[in-house]
């Protein structure tokens, strides 16, 4: 068994109960695992329970549930997960190291999808040139980073979405860093609201933010 890690895990969910299982299993021993729900109905709260991760209850949406696990957690590094998001082998070490070497930048993963379809691997790829050439690696891909430096760059903000954007640009470049290990991503959202449909939807609140159109106000096109 893998040793424990010195982290806690920050997952923000809502009726995760699909993938969160797998999610909690392939985390395997950390020091802390905290899953902030937004108010699920569909035993969520019970499957964290029980794979031992301590459940508590947040505002809905991924800004207030990820700011109220940071508030809650008592170790200095935080891994931000989402609860359909699964690091891949590599990952434990990945994040040592750079704990040891880069306390004062944050790390993301890199971009994979649990499905065999073509579409997903241009995708991948369409995220890779995003993450590397724009410096936006979405929430998708976690964020490992320090406490100090996320209260120096202004903590996690409340928004109902696209809080991951608002973080890594408050980051900036020069404190963003590609972990050498992936994270595997649900392919479902594609799959039912098809491939170009939902890239385009998610570029359109991309633009939108953007342009300063209010966060609450994008929510309602990206669900």
């Amino acid at each position: 068994m893998s040793a424990e890690i010195d982290l806690a895990v920050v997952i923000p969910a809502l009726n995760a109960a699909a993938t969160l299982p797998r999610m909690l299993a392939t985390l395997g021993r950390v020091a802390e695992c905290i899953v902030a729900d937004g108010g699920s109905l569909d035993g969520t709260r019970e499957i964290a329970s029980q794979a031992g991760a301590r459940v508590i209850a947040a505002p809905r949406g991924r800004g207030p549930q990820i700011a109220a696990g940071i508030a809650a957690a008592t170790r200095p590094w935080l891994l931000l997960l989402h609860a359909d998001t699964r690091p891949q082998p590599g990952w434990r070490d990945a994040c040592r190291a750079h704990m040891a070497a880069r306390p004062d930048a944050a790390g993301w993963f890199r971009f994979t999808l649990d499905s065999s379809a073509p579409q997903a691997r241009r995708l991948e790829r369409l995220v890779a040139w995003r993450s590397r050439v724009l410096a936006l690696p979405y929430g998708d891909q976690g964020l490992l980073i320090h406490r100090d430096l996320l209260h120096r760059i202004g903590g996690m903000r409340p928004l109902p979405l696209m809080e991951d954007v608002d973080l890594v640009r408050r980051l900036g470049r020069h404190r963003l860093w590609p972990l050498p290990a992936a994270a595997l991503t649900s392919a479902a959202r594609w799959e039912r609201d098809g491939w170009t449909a939902r890239s385009a939807r998610n570029l359109c609140c991309l633009s939108l933010w953007f342009l300063g159109v209010p966060p609450r106000l994008i929510t309602r096109l990206y669900q």
